[in-house]
Parts: structure tokens; sequence; C-alpha cells
């Protein structure tokens, strides 16, 4: 399955001053297979998992360095080639060995192997390695498959991708079996959503059957996670905002509310949860500005904020059965009051590197989903999960109020037009817009 992560990988190997790398993510977002297929393209491939085997985390006792540690690779293992110049090294699921990322100064210094570490991010906690070589390490998040990677394992190509592009830069519509064909695909991908696991089966028996038990137990999955490992912090805190998500998301109003998760609940019972399971990789945190105007960071109340799951795939799966049957048999994606919607162009927006902002200001009814900018303008994204106007779309741009608003876009399950402030775009067109953005500046 083509990964975006695999062309990041190649450019990385090509550096004259690389570092060794680590991979971070959510559980099951493709880490290990994506290094194992990179590593086909070395003469020599190691592959350390301290899961499978916990012996290896012994060839750091007597030291650090890069030498003695390939020294105790070898003595563990004779079978290991392990060449100069030709061999990568990746230690896997660095969760239960963060002392491990100490080693990759040495390797940085030594410079003859690469390193590759990967784990969830769930259990990486940094502050439990005794000294994680800042300055000698490249991290890098790696996430599940956007619709890109998706429309890649259906068989669609670049070129095909460049053809969408090339709709969104003409503000040419696309005709009727474009858009049918186009809106069927990007169904079955918010249905399944873009773990690996999940969209192989879906690949393999051309149909749904068997996907949602195996998204569920995902989700029971990161659960256990949570149990093993949130040390230090209220395991059961923790679950219970994690499983309010989609209580939120069904409602109009998303804000994530800790005082309507349990009852007399207080946000400092509650002080470092959220950020907790976003820095595991499980959630997007979308936060409120505290006005519409540049700069994005640090312009937002930290206590205001929407949670949303960082799969959409995941989101179905914790949906009731009966609007869960109702999606996948009527695509009626309008079950949670927009709340899908939203879920889906957050996911594709953080996939594509934006921070999540909106804004909301209840005395003057104006609220805008998503915010994004460009170098010198804030641009407004509303999801609309029905057809109507925009009033708070047309109220940010010709207010004098907003001068950083310039122009807005609309997203929705209509076709591609402009009409001299609105860009309106399709949903499966989401995951271009950063490209879209840069090539008009």
């Amino acid at each position: 399955m083509k990964r975006k992560i695999y062309k990041y990988l190649q450019k990385w190997r090509n550096l004259e001053d690389k570092s060794p790398l680590i991979i971070g993510g959510a559980r099951q977002v493709g880490k290990t297979y994506s290094v194992r297929e990179f590593g086909k393209e070395y003469a020599s491939f190691i592959e350390i998992n301290f899961i499978t085997n916990p012996q290896y985390k012994q060839i750091f006792s007597n030291g650090y360095d890069a030498e003695n540690v390939v020294k105790q690779i070898t003595f563990l293992n004779p079978r290991a080639k392990i060449i100069p110049g030709r061999t990568l090294l990746f230690f896997d699921e660095l969760q239960e060995y963060p002392d491990c990322a100490t080693s990759l100064k040495f390797f940085k210094e030594d410079g003859r192997f690469d390193v590759i570490c990967s784990g969830s991010m769930m259990g990486l906690n940094y502050s439990d390695i005794t000294s994680n070589s800042v300055g000698y390490k490249t991290d890098v998040v790696m996430y599940s498959l956007d619709f890109e990677e998706f429309l890649w394992a259906k068989g669609y190509d670049d070129d095909f991708v460049e053809e969408l592009l090339r709709h969104m830069n003409g503000i040419e519509p696309f005709n009727e079996l474009e858009m049918r064909q186009l809106a069927s695909l990007f169904m079955d991908y918010i249905t399944t959503g873009g773990m690996p696991e999940i969209v192989a089966k879906y690949l393999a028996s051309g149909n749904f059957s068997n996907i949602l038990p195996r998204q569920q137990q995902l989700l029971n999955d990161y659960e256990e996670d949570i149990v093993k490992y949130a040390s230090g912090m209220d395991k059961a805190r923790i679950k219970n905002v994690y499983r309010n998500i989609p209580v939120f998301l069904a409602k109009e109003n998303k804000k994530f509310q800790i005082s309507k998760v349990a009852a007399n609940a207080r946000s400092r019972q509650y002080v470092g949860c959220v950020e907790w399971l976003e820095d595991a990789g499980i959630v997007n945190v979308c936060h409120c500005l505290h006005y519409p105007e540049l700069p994005l960071k640090g312009n937002y109340d930290a206590t205001k904020y929407k949670l949303y799951f960082h799969d959409n795939g995941l989101l179905v799966a914790s949906l009731d059965d009966e609007a869960a049957l109702d999606l996948r048999n009527n695509h009626n994606l309008g079950v949670y009051k927009g709340g899908l919607y939203e879920n889906i162009v957050a996911e594709a927006l953080v996939k594509q590197g934006y921070g999540l902002y909106y804004y909301t200001a209840e005395k003057s009814q104006l609220e805008m989903d998503f915010f994004v900018r460009d170098a010198d303008t804030l641009i407004p994204i509303e999801v609309k999960s029905k057809k109507g106007t925009t009033p708070s779309l047309n109220k940010l741009i010709k207010s004098s109020s907003y001068p950083d608003v310039k122009y807005g876009i609309k997203l929705s399950a209509g076709n591609i037009g402009f009409n001299g402030e609105i860009y309106t775009f399709p949903y499966f067109l989401t995951f271009l817009l950063k490209r879209w953005l840069d090539g008009r500046s």
C-alpha cells in the first residue's frame, strides 16, 4: 500500500548530514509496515522490536555508543550483517524502551549507520528518557491514510490527482459522471477511514463486511493502551474524555465541555487529560480563537475547544448501531448534525500540516468551523452539511471589522464554484486545499 511517508524516507536517506529518525503516530497507522518496505532498499535491514524481542533491551547495558550497541546486537544475533553505509537499523516499539533514544546522539556522531525508531505516541514520554538526544534526531508524525493515499490504493495514479487539482485551479466544475464517481469513492473512504488494516480488508472483499467489528476493536485497543500507558494520570478521566467525543460531535454546539462529561466534573480535575490524548495522536484538538485575526498561534482561548477523532473510521465505529446502519445503507452523513463532516475536514487539515482553529461569538451569532492562512490572509472555512446561505462567512468577508479576511472557502456536497468572494469545493477535494492555496501565492 503506497504511503506518502515513503517519499519522505527516501529524501531523508539522501541527506548528506542526516540525523536518526523517530517516527511517531497513533496505534496501527502503518509505521512498521512502511519502514519495513523502505528497508528493502538497503543491503542490510536490522529490525529490533522491544515488545516481541525484549532481550534486546540489554544491548545498551554497557553504554549507548554506536560501536558498542552494534557489537551487542551481533552478539545476540550472529547472523546480523551490519554493513557501514549500507545498513538500516530499525528500533520498533520505542515506547517499551524509551532509553533507546539516548543512543541516537552517538549514532548521529558515528555516522556509519542509518537509524529509524518508531513507536506509539501513546506510550512515548520523553521525560522517561535519560537523554533524548536533542539536536541529534529528527521527529516526524505519521497518520492514517488520507484520501489521496486511499485513491492510490484503489488504483488511481498521480495524474488523476493532478487532474483534480487542475479543476480547483481553473474553478472548473466536474460533470455529472465525475461528481457521482468521486462522491462514491469519498463515501467509501469516509466509511472505512484510513487505518491501513481496515482499508486492506475493504479492498480485499470489495465491501464493508467485517470492517465495523475491527474498527470497534481498534477503539477498544486504544482504551486498553490508555490503561497501560497513562502513568501518573487519572486513567478513568482520560477514558471518560475519549468516550465522550462522539457525544459532543452529535450536538449542534460541538464544543467539548468538561462540566458535562460527568456529574460535578470540573476542568481542574481534567487538567492534562485532553493534552495527553492529543500527544498520543488519538484526537485532533480545535481551539477557539479570541478573535478572527492573524496570527493564529497563541490567539486562542485554551479553555474552549472541540475534539475530533484522528481517523474518521473510528468515529463511524463509535456511532450507535442505528446511526451506523443509516450511514452505510443510505449514505446519510447528517446523522450526527454535521459532526461527521467536521471530523472529516479536521482530519484532512491536520494531515496537510494545519493547526485547527474555530471561532464563535454568541452575542453576534457569528461562528466559523475552521480557519487556515496564507502569507497575509486569514481564510475562514465553512463546513456545510446542508445547502443554504452562509451568513457568518459573508459577514467575515464583507465587514471592515475583520481586515485579515479577504475571501472564504465553503466545503459542501456541491460542485466547484466561485461567486467573487467565496470558493466552493466538494468535500472530496479537502485534501488538496494546501496545494491549491500554495499555488495561489
